[in-house]
């Protein structure tokens, strides 16, 4: 019997692009955030420096470990798989290759001396570290027939949506991402937190292609609400949205993911991902009624330097008064400051 070819992990190179790419697509592990094109996103956006690991047996790729590493002074030395993603931890086609990255990601957190390393996932792996159980994961399938997914939206939510139809709200597909950012970037600030730099949504739509588009909301031919939306397999996943305050009378934030999960219907895909949301906030409870049941999502720390588990989030108390300083700011000076800050974030 020939012995089987041993575990190597050695670091994504250009050329490997595509290989990891076809893993991806076919691990049930995987997920969009796993692509190598958020290498390049993340390093030409923000300029962090980053470390995608690959296990190879023989010359097949059997795992994939995509990770960044921010140095920060207000938040920090860290090393996360993968930061403004939901949830990227190991994906790997066995438990060999699962223990190769692992060891290898502990390994290289203790090298460069971070305070922590941090996988995000939809499955707990290392119970034995701490764990973050702040964030939640909202995924429902996709019914073929469009009026069934209307029907199975809750009575009160299902008048919302119905009630952005009756005001004769429309949506469209962007070439740019012009109206969505200036609708993004005033919804995070209504809500004190920086906007990513528009750089990065430029770089989603020009990495990802047709997988990354941004469907907008019009009411009178005005732009009101827009969310950016990746698409992978048979899913489709919102993940940046935002809304001007003119949404919330007439219901466009209710439509526009109801024209989203019409328009996925229609194409075929049969998974709808709503994001992440933290526990107790608005978010959470908008996708609840919704009909979506919470996942939780595990978070959880190789702790190297760091004495605890980071809470670099807008409910920690510590941040509030940040918050209330950052909604009076101007609109330009907060789109000017925002990517110094948000970038260290992750």
């Amino acid at each position: 019997m020939t012995p089987t070819a041993a575990i190597t992990v050695r670091t994504l190179q250009p050329a490997d692009f595509a290989r990891w790419d076809a893993f991806v697509q076919t691990c049930p592990e995987a997920t969009f955030y796993h692509k190598a094109g958020w290498q390049t996103v993340f390093e030409q956006a923000f300029g962090h420096r980053t470390h995608y690991l690959l296990a190879e047996r023989g010359a097949a790729i059997v795992g994939v470990l995509p990770m960044t590493e921010i140095k920060s002074r207000l938040f920090g030395h860290s090393l996360v798989s993968n930061i403004f993603c939901d949830y990227c931890g190991i994906a790997a086609a066995d438990s060999e290759a699962r223990n190769a990255l692992d060891n290898r990601a502990q390994a290289l957190a203790r090298e460069l001396g971070v305070g922590h390393l941090e996988y995000r996932q939809l499955h707990a792996f290392h119970t034995d570290w701490p764990s973050n159980d702040l964030y939640f994961a909202f995924r429902k399938p996709i019914d073929p027939d469009i009026e069934k997914n209307m029907q199975a939206i809750p009575r009160k939510q299902r008048a919302m949506v119905r009630k952005g139809i009756q005001n004769g709200l429309s949506s469209e597909l962007d070439e740019g991402v012009d109206r969505f950012f200036a609708l993004f970037a005033d919804n995070v600030k209504r809500h004190g937190t920086p906007a990513l730099p528009k750089r990065y949504f430029k770089l989603l739509r020009e990495v990802f292609g047709k997988d990354c588009e941004i469907l907008t909301v019009l009411h009178e031919g005005k732009p009101i609400s827009s969310v950016l939306t990746f698409y992978f397999r048979d899913e489709v996943l919102p993940h940046h949205a935002g809304d001007s305050e003119a949404a919330r009378h007439l219901a466009g934030n209710d439509f526009k993911y109801w024209e989203l999960m019409r328009r996925g219907c229609e194409r075929g895909y049969r998974m709808f991902d709503y994001g992440r949301s933290k526990r107790g906030t608005g978010q959470y409870s908008f996708k609840k009624n919704w009909g979506f049941e919470p996942q939780p999502l595990h978070y959880e720390y190789y702790l190297v330097n760091a004495s605890s588990i980071p809470e670099h989030n807008p409910l920690n108390p510590k941040y509030q008064l940040f918050i209330k300083l950052w909604r009076m700011l101007p609109m330009p000076v907060a789109n000017a400051l925002g990517p110094h800050i948000v970038k260290d974030l992750g």
